[in-house]
């Protein structure tokens, strides 16, 4: 097996994830899984597909992600892992799906309108 490239996205978070055969060595933009999402909430989120299709450690991932927040990003990367772990073995597909791993979140935040102080509210109407 040789590297697969897989892309997820969340908001404005684009994750580029490289899964290669190896020892469970996750690196996020050159740096550490644990360094780069220091919450345990967000490391789970990360590892979440591969503890459900026991994948845990057997595979070496270096990941490029760029755009949004912190939570954003480790959801992008939740998607892309979970995406290469569908292309390991076609079995991961039922796993995953169930659990709402495979489906790329939609919402995005709504652009300002013209006239208005931000997207939905408006500008305070005086009677004077």
């Amino acid at each position: 097996m040789d590297v697969i490239h897989k892309i997820g996205r969340r908001k404005t978070a684009v994750a580029r994830a490289y899964v290669a055969p190896g020892k469970g060595n996750i690196t996020v933009n050159k740096k550490d899984l644990a360094s780069y999402f220091t919450t345990a909430t967000l490391q789970y989120k990360v590892k979440q597909p591969l503890a459900l299709t026991n994948n845990d450690g057997n595979f070496d991932i270096t990941v490029n992600v760029y755009g949004g927040g912190i939570t954003g990003q480790a959801e992008a990367v939740r998607l892309a892992l979970s995406r290469a772990m569908c292309e390991v073995d076609a079995e991961n597909r039922g796993i995953l799906k169930p659990e709402g791993l495979l489906t790329r979140d939609p919402r995005m935040v709504e652009r300002k309108k013209f006239g208005q102080k931000k997207a939905r509210k408006k500008f305070q109407f005086s009677k004077r």
